[in-house]
């Protein structure tokens, strides 16, 4: 199941910001107790327990400090993946590992960072959306748990064609909404979408992504799309019927007549949201889906796997 991440298994996957867990794992805890790693001094308090007295400060300061040390903790994460129509682009590439189209690595990245985070003895949840929440599944960390969830991601894979696709729109934002109050705090949430929305769901967009952050969450988002065609609009010189995967919409055109504006308009509605969530702390994460899994995956785990 999923064997093409076999290869990623022995690395790590850490959380950037304190979580909070339920077992002890990889990541730093915002509770401080008296084990693992030393974090700071503070007065000793009269009636508490001596054992934790830095003497030697002590002896150096004729003052008495309790030592404060940070736990490690395990992580909880949910990984969302937009499963709206406009992800299913090229739909020819549907379920092709070496030459993905946006669903399908969604659902490959999704599966390589929960056999990481399983290896870590994190535990994770899946939520599929797109109108609506389609799915959420419990934040677990046992083997049953994941190949419940392998299952519903390998259905994601299944052949699919121009005609027996969906209209499913998107409604990110009123998804994250859902999602930002119900989550456990501290959280660390993995979104794949294209970001394709209206320009008057940009806004609700980008409130739903500091809602997120508002909640203490670390978020790290996977921009998937595909440059050649879509951003660029690379056709051959011809008239094409452009069809919206969505609403079924079509349009008869020459690509070259509006290549330039529709080129320009792409690239600003890119830049916005990578801006967006670079002024909100998110981790942003381009992916071109013509570069293929590997190239676009190896490296951001091999940078993940340290210490930020």
């Amino acid at each position: 199941m999923f064997a093409e991440i076999e290869k990623y298994k022995s690395l790590d996957f850490f959380a950037k910001q304190v979580v909070e867990g339920f077992i002890t794992g990889l990541h730093k805890s915002p509770f401080h107790g008296f084990s693992v790693e030393f974090a700071e001094h503070r007065l000793y308090n009269n009636g508490e327990s001596t054992k934790n007295i830095d003497w030697k400060l002590y002896g150096r300061t004729d003052k008495l400090f309790v030592k404060r040390f940070e736990e490690e903790t395990n992580l909880r994460c949910q990984v969302l993946i937009d499963q709206s129509s406009s992800m299913y682009f090229p739909v020819e590439r549907q379920g092709d590992f070496k030459s993905p189209n946006k669903i399908t690595f969604s659902v490959y990245g999704a599966a390589l960072i929960m056999e990481l985070l399983m290896r870590q003895r994190d535990a994770f949840g899946l939520t599929l959306f797109s109108d609506k929440i389609d799915l959420q599944t419990e934040v677990r960390s046992n083997v049953l748990h994941q190949r419940y969830v392998y299952s519903i991601m390998e259905q994601l894979l299944k052949p699919v064609s121009g005609d027996t696709l969906q209209q499913r729109g998107t409604s990110i934002a009123e998804s994250i909404h859902l999602l930002a109050e119900k989550m456990h705090r501290r959280s660390l949430v993995v979104l794949f979408t294209d970001a394709f929305v209206k320009p008057e769901q940009q806004e609700p967009l980008f409130d739903a992504m500091r809602h997120l952050r508002h909640c203490k969450h670390e978020v790290l988002l996977f921009h998937t799309y595909d440059r050649d065609k879509e951003l660029e609009l690379n056709y051959g010189n011809k008239p094409y019927w452009f069809i919206d995967m969505e609403t079924g919409k079509k349009i008869k055109a020459f690509p070259n007549e509006i290549a330039a504006k529709y080129s320009a308009a792409m690239r600003q509605q890119t830049e916005l949201v990578k801006r967006h969530a670079m002024q909100y702390h998110i981790d942003y994460v381009p992916v071109d889906i013509n570069l293929g899994f590997d190239q676009v995956m190896q490296p951001y785990i091999l940078k993940r796997s340290r210490h930020f």
